[in-house]
């Protein structure tokens, strides 16, 4: 993510949409991947979701769905959530209306050919959201979908470090952002256990986001 998405997580942690219906009655959380998918670390957090019998929400990015199709099926057929994180990562405030259009609608498509879906949400990349951006996304029939637990884990703060910070914030509701591409994941899967097996014991259950 870099420079960018730490100036931006202040307004990304208050601008998520309201939390779903399900979180009103329960202790819920949202699990959610970004910037996959990635041949070497989204099929070993697939395993230890599998493990822990939770589902997430994967916000994934065009152009790596392009270039590892079968992933993306198989994060769908796990029964995940497969959501549109653009197609190439940019921040999309700085692109021109039709051009925001593209990225989401190029990666529709590409999401749609594997997992049998259209997505219905954007997250779009460092959270950096306008006016333009959302109308176009809106246009297309996505509703805009930030979060509100950030462990920077893209930083590769440690293991420890990404617990705490997951495990110190979360609340019934939270919409937890981790990634399983865009670099070396390997501290966000090895914290991913123990991210769950406490919030477990503390009575948590997992939904997805987004249908």
């Amino acid at each position: 993510m870099g420079a960018l998405a730490v100036a931006l997580t202040a307004a990304a942690a208050v601008a998520i949409p309201a939390a779903p219906a399900e979180a009103a009655s329960g202790k819920v959380v949202y699990l959610t991947f970004d910037d996959g998918p990635s041949p070497t670390y989204t099929p070993r957090i697939l395993g230890i979701l599998s493990r822990y019998g939770v589902r997430a929400t994967f916000f994934e990015i065009g152009e790596n769905v392009a270039a590892h199709p079968a992933i993306t099926a198989q994060v769908a057929r796990q029964g995940h959530s497969v959501q549109n994180h653009s197609w190439s990562h940019p921040d999309l405030r700085r692109l021109s209306g039709s051009a925001v259009s593209s990225q989401i609608a190029g990666t529709d498509r590409v999401i749609r050919a594997q997992t049998g879906r259209t997505p219905t949400c954007l997250r779009p990349p460092y959270g950096a959201v306008n006016s333009t951006v959302r109308s176009r996304a809106a246009a297309l029939g996505k509703q805009v979908v930030l979060w509100s637990v950030d462990p920077t884990d893209w930083s590769r703060p440690g293991t420890a470090a990404i617990q705490s910070r997951v495990l110190n914030n979360v609340r019934p509701g939270s919409v937890i952002l981790l990634h399983d591409g865009g670099g070396d994941r390997s501290q966000t899967a090895a914290a991913l256990p123990t991210i769950l097996s406490t919030l477990k014991a503390r009575g948590y259950t997992f939904a997805t986001l987004c249908g």
